[in-house]
């Protein structure tokens, strides 16, 4: 059953949850997806065969959630997830996919309570190595001037990226400061992947700093990743996160 949260800044933020055993597990999604992405049901299956506690959600302007699309950045997605997670007792095992990866990067460098993570095609600092650079002159002019470029997207309709998008960005990026991660961590990322290139995965591996990080790439997958096999690994991951903190 869907739950409603209002976030303390006023968001309201759609969610579902699975009762039972932690560490909790939670899957924050990617840029304009939402939670019932492949990906999302397949831990929400796992998590319900194996008696987890579990969560996915919706950020503020995705799927079933208040506010605009077009109001959002990286900041208020991740103060989204960090109300989410508020929500839930005790120790917490993140999945973050894509644009989600960046957001439980924040999370688990600046919060106590992130005991693992797994992230699957991770995009840390996309708004600015991606869209950003990206963009040649007229297209800056057209953000300076507009406040908005429309970019084309093979998941639908354009992208609309803002100024405030690329602007508030610049304060939350993971690459450009330390980045610890005193956790079990695991990095999945496919070789064909054309939204998230495969070397921002070993810039993020090289980057870093923990004792227990692995980096895993499957060749040939893109970055839905989520064939049968792919989703074998994320949850095959994410029991390795359990395992080490079982012991």
């Amino acid at each position: 059953m869907t739950e409603m949260l209002t976030t303390p800044q006023g968001r309201t933020l759609a969610l579902n949850r699975v009762e039972g055993q932690g560490p909790a597990v939670i899957f924050l999604g990617g840029f304009r997806s939402d939670m019932e992405g492949t990906k999302a049901l397949h831990l929400e299956g796992w998590a319900r065969e194996n008696g987890r506690a579990f969560v996915r959600f919706d950020y503020s302007g995705h799927g079933a959630s208040g506010g605009a699309f077009e109001d959002g950045s990286i900041g208020d997605w991740r103060d989204d997830a960090a109300a989410v997670l508020d929500t839930v007792p005790g120790p917490k095992i993140l999945v973050g996919s894509s644009m989600g990866g960046w957001i439980s990067l924040l999370l688990a460098r600046d919060r106590g309570d992130v005991a693992g993570l797994v992230t699957i095609a991770a995009a840390p600092d996309f708004t600015e190595d991606g869209y950003w650079a990206g963009f040649d002159e007229a297209a800056r002019a057209q953000l300076a001037e507009t406040g908005v470029v429309h970019v084309p997207s093979e998941y639908g309709e354009p992208y609309p990226i803002t100024r405030r998008l690329i602007e508030e960005g610049r304060a939350v990026l993971v690459l450009r400061t330390p980045l610890s991660l005193p956790m079990p961590v695991r990095f999945l990322q496919g070789t064909a992947d054309v939204d998230v290139p495969e070397a921002w995965a070993h810039r993020l591996l090289a980057h870093a700093e923990g004792d227990d990080l692995r980096l895993t790439l499957v060749k040939g997958a893109d970055h839905r990743f989520s064939d049968p096999d792919c989703l074998a690994l994320i949850v095959a991951s994410l029991e390795e996160v359990l395992g080490r903190l079982a012991a």
